[in-house]
């Protein structure tokens, strides 16, 4: 897979891992969706579901066919181009009435929350909220077993170690 942009030199991700600067080959495994994101200062982050079909001889059963009766090796090569976008700076009266408006919005939210009057019981949680289970100390009966901090402890079988 050949991954390219423009302007070059975009730092690319692929499925969340980094794999280097455009332009830049790698190679991949299985076909499907991937998750590409290129990241260059100075330009807007894009981020793309790339498909990469499969080609007519991985459909099986002519995958079959063409993995062990066609001489040599097949190379299924993909090149994708991506153009970046200059990022947009936005002055700063504009930046702060968003800010203002993103304010306002989350008090209104906040004001539409029903209340909660000071006797009612609290709402419980959704979910496990119960620690897990600890362990418990085994019972001394007779002479202490080996163990760890009381707790009994099996030797491994001769030979696995």
């Amino acid at each position: 897979m050949l991954l390219r942009s423009n302007p070059p030199g975009a730092l690319v991700y692929v499925d969340d891992y980094e794999i280097g600067r455009t332009p830049i080959a790698t190679n991949f495994t299985y076909y499907g969706n991937r998750k590409i994101r290129l990241v260059k200062d100075g330009y807007e982050t894009l981020s793309v579901l790339q498909p990469v079909p499969a080609p007519w001889y991985q459909i099986p059963p002519l995958d079959f066919i063409s993995e062990n009766l066609v001489p040599g090796q097949v190379r299924d090569e993909h090149t994708f181009t991506y153009q970046l976008r200059p990022q947009r700076i936005l002055p700063p009266d504009e930046l702060l009435a968003r800010a203002e408006g993103l304010r306002r919005e989350s008090h209104a939210a906040a004001a539409a929350l029903p209340a909660r009057s000071p006797g009612s019981p609290i709402p419980a949680p959704i979910g496990p909220t119960a620690p897990p289970p600890e362990a418990q100390p085994v019972p001394q009966t007779g002479p202490a077993p080996p163990g760890i901090g009381g707790l009994r402890t099996h030797p491994l079988p001769p030979g696995a170690r």
